[in-house]
């Protein structure tokens, strides 16, 4: 047993996956790649005009297979180190070892990074040789590459994508170098080990990857290429990880999803590349035809970035300026379709227009632009950052949702109600309803958080939002005490995915208990079973709500058949079938356990707080939530609650307390100091006096 083997964050194996679209992946939020692959997708970089684009293919070339002397009495092993962001084989014969590294340079991004290692094990003096096949040729079936005069002994092609996105729009440039890789590599007798390193870079300009080239040799020189991608990785975890104790199974999954997540996520420090976004099957994934091209959804705001929110308030702000940057694309799809304000495509990709090859999506699943909207504001609610809102571009989305919204409702004068017709609601089984429960309520929350932060910025939006919100009818039931999925839904009526349930978690909106657990009972019996993977983990958060345990891990251990062994990757659907590398799925799941199991929500003047931990695990451990710029750790049991205040980022940081519900107790946060209680409701808020407002200028 290797040290490792006891490591949740660590997947080894001794054979590979019989189906390659479940191979480990490696990527750094700009450069990515199945391990083993044919091809590279590189962020932003589509081929296809409107609902033909798609990720551009680009050869890999880290793809390699070795063929090792005395190999079929060999041992081999195959890891994938969350920890370090790496994927290796690694082959033991009598007398060798032979290593074999893959990992996308987690800080240095346009740099990709093939290393082979071989190593003496016995005191034999015989001459050892490795042969190399690879993959690579200088050919996509996206991009017209040409060949460049070498640089420093590396290969060089550059092109351009075939066809823009949009009409009139500029082709995407790649230029790529790489050390090429030779048919074979020879230990000689008197050496003990040997070491090949095999660089890529990327870029769009010639200029840059030369550049990132020369930066990456020279790290090479120095042997600080894999150190200093390793250090970059470690501070990562560092700074924020999910430790489950007694739950093995557990355990592992969480640290699969958030290497997945964060391997689709650029670092946190500004890069000099724009970032489109995170869409379901990653930055490895999404070619013509596959894992949904590569396209940004709702998923991004709604199911993975309420994890980034809470770990990486910076990173959420970037995915919220992708956002932004498309603004005057949503604004010109809402003209086209005879609306105010702006309305966000249902996928987009680089310019921000619709790309979705339906048409019906597009126009008809308009709740993405109430998710959005909603996503501004739980980041507001989180940090306060009102400088954000007053200059890069914040405001300029919340305030172009709200006007969408109110030229999108329609007076009912007999029911004295705005209704919202003709959409399709998150259930994509059903495509032409009125007054969609979900879409109502994202619908008022734009109305009513565009007001709020108008007071905020001071200045002026038409009074009639406020009026609009709370006018727009969501539907209820007073009979069966549940909210319809709209209009004459049919109680029985099968349900794609989690839909109604999400009014609890994560929008929060009011209800009783027990409307909250009729919501559940009846959509939990209707939903399709075999709907995408994140569904399940909506229920379960909404019965951890109610403190039914029992009834949450039945639903949240039906998520366990959507992770596909022995690397993790999840697949959409439990058999195996849809998207994979299912950023999706792995979102819902980790909101299970981060705002599931502790209760947290975030409210606009504190962060509440209601753990309840399952019989199985000995304690959870979260680190690095943060707070008004402030990040905190809490231990969770069965027993007990701690919270400690770990670091406060400089002067914008808010001083903090702890209030519990039942008893009104206070505790003062103080750093590094841990404050102990008794499992039960509370809140993380501000010092600050009552009625005062304190409101960051940056984090």
């Amino acid at each position: 047993m290797s040290e490792c083997d006891d490591d949740p964050a660590v997947f080894s194996s001794d054979t590979l996956p019989s189906d390659h679209r479940f191979m480990a992946t490696v990527a750094n939020g700009y450069i990515g790649t199945r391990v083993y692959g044919d091809i590279m997708h590189i962020n932003g970089v589509y081929n296809g005009e409107k609902g033909d684009c798609c990720r551009a293919n680009v050869p890999s070339t880290v793809n390699a297979r070795l063929t090792i002397p005395g190999e079929s009495a060999s041992k081999k092993t195959f890891t994938l180190n969350t920890r370090t962001g790496t994927f290796c084989c690694i082959t033991e014969t009598q007398d060798f070892m032979v290593t074999q590294q893959i990992f996308a340079h987690r800080t240095r991004v346009h740099l990709i990074v093939l290393t082979i290692t071989v190593k003496r094990l016995a005191m034999s003096k015989e001459q050892f040789t490795v042969q190399i096949k690879s993959s690579f040729v200088p050919h996509s079936q996206d991009i017209d590459f040409v060949s460049g005069p070498d640089f420093m002994g590396a290969t060089y092609i550059h092109g351009q994508t075939l066809t823009p996105e949009v009409k009139g729009a500029a082709r995407q440039s790649v230029h790529m170098i790489s050390m090429s890789l030779p048919e074979s590599l020879t230990l000689l007798p008197q050496e003990q080990k040997g070491s090949w390193v095999f660089l890529t870079a990327v870029a769009d300009t010639e200029e840059r990857a030369k550049e990132c080239f020369v930066e990456g040799q020279t790290l090479v020189q120095l042997n600080q290429l894999y150190s200093s991608h390793v250090e970059a990785w470690a501070a990562l975890w560092k700074q924020s990880c999910i430790n489950v104790r007694g739950c093995r199974r557990l355990n592992q999954a969480l640290y699969g999803c958030l290497y997945y997540l964060l391997s689709a996520l650029p670092p946190q420090k500004p890069t000099d590349f724009q970032y489109i976004g995170l869409s379901p099957g990653g930055l490895a994934n999404g070619g013509n035809g596959e894992d949904y091209r590569g396209h940004i959804f709702w998923d991004q705001e709604t199911w993975m970035y309420p994890i980034v929110l809470v770990f990486y308030p910076e990173l959420a702000c970037t995915l919220l300026k992708s956002r932004s940057r498309t603004l005057s694309a949503a604004k010109c799809i809402a003209r086209q379709q005879g609306y105010m304000g702006a309305k966000y495509p249902w996928e987009s990709a680089v310019t921000g227009f619709e790309v979705c090859n339906e048409d019906i999506y597009g126009l008809k699943e308009i709740h993405i632009n109430g998710d959005i909207s909603f996503a501004f504001q739980q980041y507001f609610y989180l940090t306060q950052d009102l400088e954000f809102f007053q200059k890069d571009g914040g405001w300029n989305v919340v305030c172009s949702i709200a006007e969408f919204w109110s030229s999108r409702v329609n007076w009912n004068p007999s029911e004295e109600c705005y209704e919202i017709k003709g959409v399709m609601p998150p259930d994509e089984y059903e495509s032409n309803v009125t007054n969609s429960a979900y879409t109502a309520v994202v619908a008022k929350y734009s109305l009513q958080f565009a007001t709020e932060m108008a007071s905020h910025l001071q200045v002026p939006v038409p009074s009639e939002w406020m009026k609009m919100a709370e006018k727009i009818k969501v539907p209820f039931d007073p009979e069966k005490q549940y909210h319809p999925e709209f209009d004459g839904y049919k109680s029985g009526d099968c349900v794609k995915q989690a839909d109604v349930v999400l009014l609890g978690y994560p929008l929060m909106y009011p209800m009783s208990p027990q409307v909250r657990k009729n919501d559940l009972v009846i959509y939990e019996a209707v939903t399709d079973h075999d709907g995408p993977a994140m569904t399940w983990s909506m229920f379960a958060i909404g019965w951890l709500e109610l403190k039914n345990v029992t009834r949450a891990q039945q639903q949240l251990n039906k998520c366990y058949s959507n992770i596909q062994e022995p690397f993790k990757v999840w697949s959409e659907n439990g058999d195996g079938s849809g998207a994979v590398n299912f950023l999706t799925g792995m979102g819902g799941f980790l909101q299970t356990v981060l705002f599931g199991y502790t209760g947290f929500r975030i409210m606009k003047n504190c962060l509440h707080f209601d753990p309840i931990i399952p019989e199985d695990i000995g304690e959870l451990q979260i680190t690095g939530i943060n707070y008004l710029g402030n990040k905190l750790q809490f231990q969770l049991s069965k027993e007990q609650v701690t919270i400690v205040l770990t670091m406060t980022c400089g002067f914008q940081h808010s001083a903090l307390e702890v209030v519990l519900s039942d008893s009104g107790k206070r505790f003062v946060l103080n750093k590094g100091l841990p404050v102990s209680f008794l499992p039960g409701s509370g809140k993380v808020q501000s010092r600050c006096p009552a009625g005062s407002s304190e409101l960051r200028i940056k984090l």
